[in-house]
């Protein structure tokens, strides 16, 4: 899909965007929007580190592999929930996530976030499109990302695409650590990521969980925040399938390869059961 862009000189505020996708229940097309949203922002100091915190890396002068969704997600929000979005908001599934760090994001203070939709597919449960949103300072590409997104019960013409996750080899565990109860409070207050299936037991179990779930993005940051010196800080692609929720709150453990500039990682919960798996690897 080759999208126009549209320019905004600030993002849109949240709260309205989440009220939007309240109101919002039914899909309403078939399509995907052509135009993607850009917008030059200011990286707030606060703010990161209080990321760096919720999430445990460390401040080495990068900024974290998973941040720049942070500062995406009001033009996010804003694309999928404007009126010309087939699919409502509230119920998407975030089934894979794959970042690609271009080149090392450090110093920075200003930065272009472009976001958009595209390669809209069936799906066994539903149809699948991808998030997409790159980041970008004045000397060009810094980083990119990919996020597959689930819409249940909408039928599409063809054939599902099967999709397997990546096989995980030769890993070990080399982390554990406990996802405690108000971890999705706590990084929805530096997110601003408010699903309710992730705030409490209660706003959980009105989308079918009889806990609040981890969110997925969480899960990731703080799976390459244990990971640490294990990944090069760029030229690195780091792809992950979302598989089981991690009900809240609930001990994982991670396994993976050896330090070095491709390897696997897997994420368990109690019973051995499989949260997230992936691989990193360097850019093709």
């Amino acid at each position: 899909m080759n999208s126009q862009w549209h320019e905004l000189n600030i993002p849109a505020a949240l709260a309205p965007l989440y009220l939007k996708a309240a109101l919002r229940r039914r899909v309403t097309g078939r399509e995907l929007p052509g135009q993607g949203l850009r917008c030059w922002i200011s990286l707030e100091p606060e703010r990161l580190q209080a990321y760096r915190q919720v999430c445990g890396f460390a401040d080495n002068g990068l900024l974290p592999a998973t941040y720049p969704h942070v500062l995406a997600l009001p033009l996010q929000l804003q694309l999928l929930t404007a009126q010309d979005f087939p699919f409502p908001l509230l119920g998407l599934v975030h089934l894979a996530n794959r970042i690609r760090l271009l080149r090392p994001m450090g110093n920075l203070s200003g930065v272009r976030i472009s976001v958009r939709v595209d390669n809209l597919q069936a799906h066994a449960k539903g149809a699948t499109f991808d998030l997409l949103t790159t980041l970008d300072d004045l000397l060009g590409p810094l980083w990119e990302a990919q996020s597959r997104m689930l819409c249940r019960g909408v039928q599409l013409p063809g054939e599902p695409v099967p999709h397997m996750p990546a096989s995980v080899d030769g890993v070990h565990e080399v982390s554990r650590w406990q996802a405690e109860r108000d971890i999705g409070r706590r990084y929805a207050r530096v997110s601003g990521d408010c699903n309710p299936i992730h705030l409490s037991a209660w706003s959980a179990r009105l989308f079918g969980f009889p806990q609040a779930i981890a969110h997925g993005l969480w899960t990731k940051a703080r799976t390459l925040a244990a990971l640490g010196g294990h990944l090069p800080a760029a030229n690195l692609e780091i792809a992950v399938d979302f598989l089981k929720p991690l009900l809240l709150p609930g001990e994982v453990r991670l396994l993976a390869s050896a330090p070095g500039s491709s390897g696997s990682l897997q994420l368990l919960g109690n019973g051995e059961r499989v949260h997230m798996q992936g691989n990193w690897q360097p850019i093709a």
